[in-house]
């Protein structure tokens, strides 16, 4: 008897390829809620399925491709590196590793940089720089002050530093977190006590619906941790390296925070995090920091071909002008189906809903070759790769005007089937 033979899976879990060949996705633990295709490929803004069906990627892994889908610079870099060192451990130097730290360090006015591999490592790292600061100048001082509906991440600290973002179902969570509303001021002030070391905010919310804050907001919150003497973290995960139009969002608001995260789009679509430290925050020592594969040279050297292109003259003022065309067209088109409000900066927007029909608007979506990410029930988030064309920005709005008539159109067939 074969005590390891594998079960036959059910009608709902299979897949068809193109080959004909069933797939099955009951091995794959369901933690994400997927769609039944199966991709084989992607170049720029196009992803083709086993079927060779081809569809616009206006969510491009999360904002985790910020130049699009298999580009090339990011495919000669992985590759030429890939042929002469892939990683030598985190106990040794690497050269890619060391020039990524300095350019990133260099271009955002950071004194240290450490390269992880995910954005939810950069916030671990961040939590525990952040305490370490607190034992060295604040009496053993830990608490952290985040904002309601953020998301720093699903790993245990992240999570317990999350609050409505991100699903907290794992109890008891960490302690040491408190949770006030976002872009008020007042309510920070009032958290603050001895025991707090810092305070962790996104400069946009991106999982409660592409929410910014205020520039009176961010700047009030620098004021504040510089008059109380502590540390000010923002978590750019997802709008660093170029997504709001500018090298950092802290840029475009003018402050300056005294440790950042990033991750997502450093990458461009490989699993590549940082942790940046300035001034006072640069306290961590031999030890207390590493990872298996942080800084190996193969993910450094997609995150130099992509911060590299990023800085090239012109990048971030194209991804400025493809952001204002991107809302400008969802902005008439929200008008034309009579949606809500619409928010963002650069290439990174969300489309409120008049209903809790964005599951459904991603579904008709798909359908109509169109891939959408939708944070929040009545949420649709855009986060095209920053080299997006107009004509892909065209060709989006296109197909999603005919997603929000195929939705309407179910909507007015249920409720005609409902009245009789």
């Amino acid at each position: 008897m074969n005590l390891f033979r594998r079960p036959a899976p059910s009608l709902d879990d299979l897949i068809l390829d193109t080959a004909g060949n069933d797939l099955s996705s009951a091995r794959l633990m369901p933690t994400v809620a997927r769609p039944p295709q199966v991709f084989v490929r992607g170049q720029g803004s196009w992803l083709w399925d086993s079927d060779d069906r081809a569809y616009l990627d206006f969510n491009q892994g999360g904002a985790a491709n910020s130049l699009g889908h298999s580009p090339q610079v990011l495919i000669k870099a992985l590759s030429d590196q890939a042929q002469a060192l892939i990683n030598p451990g985190n106990g040794l130097y690497n050269r890619l590793q060391l020039n990524l730290v300095e350019r990133l360090c260099e271009h955002t006015g950071s004194d240290q940089g450490y390269l992880l591999n995910s954005g939810a490592q950069a916030c671990e790292a961040a939590i525990k720089l952040a305490r370490k600061w607190g034992q060295l100048h604040r009496g053993s001082a830990y608490r952290i002050i985040t904002a309601g509906n953020g998301c720093h991440g699903r790993s245990f600290a992240a999570m317990s530093a999350s609050s409505g973002g991100c699903d907290n179902r794992f109890e008891p969570q960490l302690p040491g977190f408190s949770h006030v509303p976002f872009n008020d001021l007042p309510a920070l002030h009032a958290a603050v006590d001895a025991g707090t070391v810092a305070i962790m905010l996104e400069p946009i919310q991106a999982e409660a619906g592409v929410i910014p804050a205020t520039e009176h907001y961010l700047k009030g919150v620098e004021r504040l941790c510089r008059e109380l003497g502590i540390l000010l973290i923002l978590d750019e995960v997802q709008t660093g390296i170029g997504r709001c139009g500018a090298l950092l969002a802290e840029q475009q608001y003018g402050i300056r925070a005294d440790i950042i995260m990033l991750g997502k789009g450093l990458g461009g679509g490989v699993p590549l995090a940082a942790l940046l430290a300035r001034g006072k925050a640069c306290c961590f020592e031999v030890g207390e920091l590493e990872g298996t594969h942080h800084g190996n040279a193969l993910m450094a050297s997609a995150g130099l071909a992509v911060l590299d292109t990023v800085l090239e003259h012109g990048f971030l003022e194209q991804v400025r002008e493809s952001g204002c065309y991107l809302g400008e067209g969802l902005a008439r088109l929200a008008y034309r189906y009579d949606h809500g409000q619409l928010r963002g900066q650069g290439l990174m927007w969300g489309l409120t809903l008049s209903d809790d029909s964005a599951d459904a608007v991603v579904k008709a979506a798909l359908h109509e070759g169109l891939i959408l990410n939708a944070p929040q029930p009545n949420c649709l988030r855009f986060t095209p790769a920053l080299t997006v064309s107009k004509s892909n920005i065209d060709e989006m709005l296109l197909r999603l005007a005919r997603a929000f008539s195929r939705v309407r159109t179910a909507q007015l067939q249920c409720r005609k089937g409902i009245a009789v």
